[in-house]
């Protein structure tokens, strides 16, 4: 292939108190270019861009570190804690490159997978999922309600990559398709695959983290399985109406029966059933009333329009080129604002 013909990538990697793996992570990524770009796969200038959501420790001063020292690695800092979404869709969003992989900073995903991805987009495919295989390394609680996330997301009607989390690649048309999507509420394994384009998997065996501690605790999970459904979904409304549905059904005929033995003269005073009834119903309609509650918060959240994320700082990182992508995501959803100068080169 002609070197001017070579796709330049770049790999955003979202980080939050990851002082203790960037070392690793640092070098592992960086390897993987090097090789890329001796094998003629990749074109010279292909980087990293890591993102500091907040970070607590030294995360960001390891970024400027690596950056001060090699142009191949971009640093872009938020203003806080936005989350680990926010933070990817920030590094994606600042990506000027031909091809985009996400991966996390903890290395529990393979990153000799890239050059697999990288061939599947040379061979046509604008979107390359990385799955897991095999969960060996987890333990069985993680493994259990990993495997329940996937089949709740599944029967709640959430379009997504089964074992496939943010280890992906996009090309840029498919990256700016992604950045045109609007809602605020955002969910990436359930958006992507809405974008459509041709797409292929890479599967690979997930590792122990590299180093420090896991930022992906049972709560949220929980939490990123609700804002799953409930902004990919409207399954869970149509669940509270056919219960209703059923329920009506099933009263219409308990006050057919209870006017029966009425006239019968077969009522026998009592509190029983009137609690139970009682409790079941209001059980219900708390529950339904918190469904319906959930969605109406996804919709204030819509309506107010604020931005995701706010940036604080970059480094290297130079104003992006694709002009098409940016303007769609920021007029959809206005994302980004610089707080300070950048300090890049």
């Amino acid at each position: 292939m002609n070197v001017s013909n070579l796709p330049l990538i770049a790999i955003v990697v979202p980080c939050y108190n990851e002082e203790a793996a960037f070392p690793f992570c640092l070098n592992s990524l960086m390897e993987v270019v090097e090789k890329l770009q001796r094998s003629n796969k990749i074109r010279q200038g292909s980087h990293l861009l890591f993102v500091d959501d907040g970070s607590l420790d030294n995360t960001w001063q390891l970024i400027s570190s690596a950056a001060a020292n090699n142009k191949g690695v971009h640093g872009l800092k938020l203003s806080r804690n936005f989350g680990h979404q926010a933070a990817l869709l920030a590094g994606l969003s600042h990506a000027d490159a031909d091809v985009v992989i996400s991966i996390d900073a903890d290395l529990q995903d393979d990153t000799n997978c890239i050059e697999l991805m990288i061939d599947c987009y040379l061979k046509g495919n604008d979107v390359v999922y990385g799955v897991r295989s095999r969960r060996d390394t987890d333990s069985w609680f993680k493994r259990t309600s990993a495997t329940l996330f996937y089949r709740v997301m599944a029967a709640m009607g959430v379009e997504q990559i089964h074992d496939h989390a943010d280890f992906r690649l996009l090309s840029r048309r498919a990256l700016k398709a992604l950045l045109s999507l609007k809602e605020k509420n955002i969910y990436l394994r359930g958006m992507v695959p809405l974008i459509g384009f041709h797409s292929a998997k890479v599967f690979y065996s997930r590792a122990e983290r590299i180093a420090g501690d896991t930022h992906y605790p049972l709560a949220k999970m929980i939490s990123l399985a609700v804002r799953g459904i409930t902004s990919s979904s409207i399954y869970p409304l149509r669940i509270i109406f056919h219960t209703g549905f059923i329920i009506c059904l099933l009263s219409a005929v308990m006050i057919i029966y209870t006017l029966y033995q009425k006239i019968s003269g077969h009522t026998v005073a009592g509190w029983a059933s009137i609690s139970l009834a009682i409790l079941f119903f209001g059980g219900v309609q708390l529950l339904c009333l918190g469904v319906v509650g959930e969605y109406i918060g996804k919709i204030y959240t819509e309506v107010k329009n604020r931005p995701l994320f706010f940036i604080e700082n970059e480094i290297n990182a130079g104003s992006v080129s694709n002009t098409d992508a940016t303007a769609q995501a920021v007029s959809a959803t206005p994302m980004t604002y610089d707080t300070s100068k950048k300090t890049g080169k």
